[in-house]
Formats: C-alpha cells, structure tokens, sequence
C-alpha cells in the first residue's frame, strides 16, 4: 500500500482518543433511539423569530438546547457524575443542579472540539442566544491547543499527586519526546497570548468536562437521510445525547374523525445514550416524555 500522508497526533486528538478509549473500555453503554414527530415545533421556531419578542434570532440548534435542559429537569438522574471502583466493586453518583452540557463545536478549521457550555438551564432563550454568540467569538481569539495542554498538565500533576508515577512517566514521555512531542506556547508567543484577557478567550474551564453530552450532527448533515447510531459517553459523565437533522419522512396522524392517515411529516432522529452502571431505562423514560410534551405543545416556547 502507498500512504498518502501521516499525521501524529496533537495534544487535541491524544486527549479525544485517550477519552474516548476509556470511555468504551469501561463503560458498559446503552441506548435508545428516540423519532420524534415535530412539524409543530419547526413551526413554531419561525413563528418564536417572528413575533418580534426576542432580541436575536433564535436558531433550531438554541432552541434544542434549552429543549434537552427542560428534559434534564424532568430527569435529573441524567445529569451527573459516576465515579465507580471496578477492583474494589464500589462506586458513588453525583447529581448536580446546574447543567453544563458539553456540545460539539464545529470550529473555522472544520475541526471539532466539545466546548462546556455552562448553566444552560437557567438561561432564558435571549440568554442563551447571546451566550453562544460570546462563546463564538472567544473562540476566535482562543489557542485551543494551547488550552487544552493546560488543561493535560493539570491531569497530570492530579495523577502525579495520587501517585500514579507510571501514569505520569508515560504522559510525559508521550508529550516531550521524538515525534509525538507537543508543543506549547513559549516565550514572547506564549506571553502575548496570556496578555489576552480571559473575557476574550476561552479558558480551561470551558473545556472541561460537564454534566452531560450534547452532540449535533444534524447542524453539518442537512439535506441527508441517516441518524446517529453510536455515541461514546465521556466519563464521568452518564448521559449523552445526538441530533440528526430534520427529515420529511411519511407519518401516521390521526384525523377527527378518529381515523389513521399517512401525511407528510418531519422527524428529528435522535440517540440517547446512558451508562448502565448508573442509570436504568426508567430514569429515562421522564425525559423523553417531557420532550414529547414540547414537541406536541410547542407553544410553551413563548414563555422561554
């Protein structure tokens, strides 16, 4: 075989694949694929722009967030941590008030990298509009390689401090030596980029993991027929989430007269995935229902 190119990794892709290789190595994953009908809600989405009551536009992709932060509510076993000792058979769960849902950003370069978006779910919809507007431009003034090695250095002191010095030995071998060797900011580089106030970039804490995954692919896949099928929960995270985009497909109505008739229709495939260890069908069950409840009445956005 001819190869065409070789590309080692950056620290971006040493901590994606590091992530997501524990993530299936040890979490026992399950999902549930989940069609909602929402002719209504996309409906109501151009009348919310419409009525003049918000100060921004509000996109499909806003909206879904503060859709899957009302389910959460409903559904607050979803938000958490597990921290779980498989050795040792004992582990704990972290529920948590607020909703830091870690969303896929698709960035200038076409690259991708999960930023934290926090406390979503105190966020009027204004709110959350204006909110990822600011989070977009920070990126635009943001190293992300370099905040994530600052993010990678803080793992590795934690682990030294545990001490893991195998861990540690190899983390440092694998960022400081021959061609997998990352390199930060020095010197005068280093010192004009920290001269930017952390206001205008992104910082460590909005890299970090935070109580839920939320990915979008139906963002970048408009106009194509396929859903998400897998998805790797991030640890210590329990639950994530993929929408796929909006697809006219034909659907099952009921008319007046109490008779089924198959009409053109809109379906938002999406795949919820939980962590079995700490999360059963049945805690999510509220969640589903509560965005059922949404979609059929969609009109409870004019409150948001």
């Amino acid at each position: 075989m001819k190869p065409i190119k070789t590309t080692h990794f950056n620290i971006t892709r040493k901590i994606i694949a590091t992530t997501t290789t524990e993530s299936w190595q040890t979490i026992p994953h399950t999902g549930f694929s989940y069609e909602p009908e929402v002719s209504k809600f996309m409906a109501m989405s151009k009348q919310l722009n419409a009525s003049g009551k918000f100060k921004h536009k509000i996109t499909v992709n806003t909206l879904m967030l503060k859709v899957i932060a009302e389910g959460l509510k409903a559904a607050p076993e979803l938000n958490a941590n597990i921290h779980y000792n498989r050795k040792y058979v004992k582990g704990s769960i972290t529920q948590y008030e607020d909703i830091h849902a870690s969303m896929t950003w698709v960035l200038p370069n076409d690259e991708m990298m999960t930023i934290n978006l926090h406390d979503i779910g105190s966020k009027s919809l204004d709110e959350l509009s204006d909110y990822i507007a600011d989070v977009a431009r920070r990126i635009g003034n943001t190293n992300l390689e370099e905040v994530m090695y600052s993010i990678s250095f803080d793992d590795t002191m934690l682990a030294l401090k545990r001490g893991q010095f195998l861990k540690v030995f190899r983390r440092l071998a694998g960022a400081k030596l021959g061609k997998h060797k990352v390199h930060n900011l020095t010197g005068k580089e280093k010192k004009e980029y920290y001269a930017i106030p952390e206001t205008d970039r992104l910082t460590k804490e909005d890299l970090r993991q935070g109580t839920v995954c939320v990915s979008n692919i139906g963002s970048t896949t408009r106009g194509i027929h396929g859903r998400c099928t897998m998805l790797a929960i991030i640890p210590p995270e329990v639950f994530v989430i993929c929408m796929s985009a909006v697809q006219k497909t034909p659907v099952v109505v009921t008319d007046e007269n109490g008779e089924d008739k198959v009409v053109p229709g809109l379906v938002m495939p999406m795949m919820c995935v939980f962590d079995h260890r700490a999360v059963d069908f049945g805690e999510v069950v509220p969640f589903v229902k509560r965005l059922e409840q949404i979609f059929d009445n969609p009109e409870e956005m004019l409150e948001w």
